[in-house]
């Protein structure tokens, strides 16, 4: 019987570690894009209306988004399909994740027809993402749990060398402590904290955060 063929692991999904701006000029028309990392929409649609207020006098503002499995392609009044869809479509190509894409334009009184504004919006973002600096995207997931005042010391010299963030500390009848952790480390770090309490550690809840 021969050798099962192993198949490509997927690659891991990436986001940009900071903004990066990007200006083509094309037939007068000035296409300003910008690509950023987001968390989810409600923070895309907060940079899309700060775009607006940079830019009063534009005759658009374009986005596209990927973040946390939520996507979104905004035409903004450019014809359908010729704006938006291109930009998300740059996003997709390069496995990006928790990332905004806009593109301002400013109509520079030459119409360019459906294949220009496709170029001109793909090229606006793919050139603004050559200078990006990509990282490894890293989901956290919340943690809450409560414990005796004598495993403190312990606890929190777990939770330091397994990366987490202690993000609140209470004390009160018990320690309660909110903290966050990579998702993937997340089972680990509960059963490891589990096993030092042995039966005097508690957890109150545990979320996915983007």
């Amino acid at each position: 019987m021969g050798a099962a063929r192993l198949g490509k692991l997927a690659p891991m999904p990436q986001t940009i570690a900071h903004p990066v701006d990007h200006e083509l000029i094309v037939r007068k028309s000035r296409f300003i894009a910008r690509v950023q990392p987001v968390a989810d929409r409600a923070q895309a649609l907060q940079v899309v209306a700060a775009r607006w207020a940079e830019h009063p006098g534009a005759a658009h503002v374009c986005w596209a988004l990927l973040a946390g499995g939520d996507s979104a392609a905004v035409d903004d009044g450019e014809p359908g399909g010729t704006a938006g869809r291109p930009m998300l479509h740059v996003l997709r190509q390069q496995d990006l994740d928790g990332v905004l894409a806009t593109v301002v334009r400013y109509f520079g009184g030459i119409k360019l027809g459906a294949g220009g504004l496709v170029r001109a919006y793909t090229d606006a973002v793919a050139q603004a993402l050559l200078a990006a600096d990509k990282v490894t995207l890293v989901r956290w997931a919340a943690l809450e749990c409560v414990l005796p005042y004598a495993l403190e010391g312990a606890a929190r010299r777990a939770l330091q060398a397994a990366g987490a963030r202690l993000l609140q500390v209470e004390h009160g009848q018990l320690v309660r402590m909110r903290l966050e952790v990579p998702t993937p480390d997340a089972p680990g770090l509960q059963q490891r904290l589990s096993d030092l309490g042995q039966g005097r550690l508690a957890w109150e809840s545990a979320q996915s955060l983007r």
